[in-house]
This record gives structure tokens, C-alpha cells and sequence, in this order.
């Protein structure tokens, strides 16, 4: 069985990032996008990050444009924005696919662990999922779902 652990990404700034090197940690991965109305989330993400970081959470955010072309930035861009907008210094990657055929690897393996109301698939901007320090269990909240709201399940996990 695979684990989060096994997996490779590339960071906005192109450089790739070996998710072995996460081992032990709680990750919360979220597909994120910058004209979005759920975008304000960064915020949040961004306290998750600042308040548990010494605790081992590491937040990664995945710009995706598969839902209504509301990522259509270049890597730089997003960069540019989630830091001037809304202080972000948790990892960004670079623009990835969460469906389809296109999907990135990592996807199609979170949506396994954690299928979600729609089975299968992602079904918007910032779907997120906490990974458990075991690498392997995953808990999925809705894109409506507050960052914050997942404070309780954090601070059990951690």
C-alpha cells in the first residue's frame, strides 16, 4: 500500500519536493485557486500553518484551474498574489490537474483514501485532506468547510 510519503511534486518555484521528506508529519493538502469565493480560505490555511507548524503540520497548497478557469495565473503569479494578498508562506505547488486522466498521482490517491460525497472526484476549489502522521489515512472536508473547522481533528491527530 502506498503511502503520502511515496509521492513527488513539483513547488511553484519548480524545484521538486519529495514528499519522503514529510515522514512523520500531518499534512493538510488542499487544491487552491485565486478568483475563486472560497479563495479568502488562504487566511485560514495560513493560521493552520503559523499555529501548528511546530507541531508538524505542514499545509500545501496546489493551484488547480479545473473548476470555472478561477486559477488562470502562471505560477508566479499565484505566488505573487497569496503572498501579497493574504501572507501565505506555506508551500505552493505548481499548477496541477485533480481529475481526469491529467490528474496528478497524488490525487487520484487521496481521492482513493478519502472518496468524498461525489465518489471518485474532487468537486472544487479547496477541497482539502489531512493526512494522518501514518501517511496513509486521510480525512476529507468539503470546499466549504473552514480551514478552522478542522482545528478539533488537528488537535487529536497531532
Amino acid at each position: 500500500m502506498a503511502t503520502v510519503y511515496d509521492f513527488k511534486a513539483v513547488k511553484n518555484d519548480r524545484v521538486e519536493l519529495d514528499f519522503s521528506s514529510l515522514e512523520g508529519k500531518t499534512l493538510l493538502i488542499v487544491n487552491t485557486a485565486s478568483k475563486c469565493g472560497f479563495t479568502p480560505q488562504y487566511e485560514e490555511l495560513e493560521k493552520l500553518h503559523q499555529q501548528y507548524k511546530d507541531r508538524s503540520l505542514v499545509v500545501i497548497g496546489f493551484p488547480c484551474d479545473q473548476f470555472a478557469h478561477q486559477e488562470p495565473g502562471s505560477d508566479a503569479d499565484i505566488k505573487e498574489f497569496c503572498s501579497i494578498n493574504y501572507g501565505v508562506t506555506f508551500p505552493l505547488m505548481s499548477k496541477v490537474k485533480v481529475n481526469g486522466k491529467e490528474a496528478h498521482p497524488l490525487f487520484t490517491w487521496l481521492k482513493k483514501q478519502a472518496p468524498g460525497a461525489l465518489g471518485g472526484t474532487v468537486k472544487w476549489n479547496f477541497t482539502k485532506f489531512l493526512v494522518e502522521k501514518d501517511g496513509v489515512t486521510v480525512h476529507r472536508y468539503a470546499p466549504k468547510d473552514s480551514p478552522l473547522a478542522i482545528i478539533p481533528k488537528l488537535e487529536e491527530v497531532l
